[in-house]
């Protein structure tokens, strides 16, 4: 987060002299790609750090003959789940509603109920949703290239 709070100080001088519109044009076209880097990673099935989400547990019903195997989080990386947050001052991307308290669960590896009145289960730690470096790069790649466009 430290990288954050370092381009956050940098632009913050820059960003003060756009007009309101003017930077809320800009933290929309931010918003929109960083989406579309949290999709593709959760496609990908990987961490902000890079590392493989923990496989699921091997259960009864995924162990059948022809079952179709789909990966983690299908529904969830959709943007009609995946919601953008812009103003003028601030960019936000999150889950809403119940799919929150889905995604909060493997986001932190917390414990819940996959069904009601099912025992409660320990989930593993998959980061949905978080900053690495390449997006830090692209923020600051999109803000430098919307300043020399002025």
């Amino acid at each position: 987060m430290t990288e954050l709070r370092a381009l956050e100080d940098w632009a913050g001088g820059l960003l003060a002299k756009l007009d309101p519109a003017e930077r809320r044009r800009l933290t929309q076209s931010i918003a929109r790609d960083l989406r579309k880097s949290q999709q593709q990673r959760i496609t990908a099935q990987r961490n902000p750090d890079g590392t493989p989400f923990a496989p699921r547990k091997p259960g009864a019903l995924r162990d059948k003959k022809g079952r179709v195997k789909r990966k983690m989080f299908t529904r969830l990386r959709t943007a009609k789940h995946l919601r953008l947050q812009s103003n003028a001052s601030a960019v936000g991307i999150a889950f809403m509603s119940r799919t929150a308290r889905i995604a909060r669960v493997h986001q932190y590896g917390l414990r819940d109920r996959p069904r009601p009145n099912a025992p409660q289960v320990q989930y593993a730690r998959r980061q949905l949703l978080g900053f690495s470096s390449s997006d830090l790069d692209m923020v600051r790649d999109r803000l430098l290239d919307h300043l020399s466009g002025l």
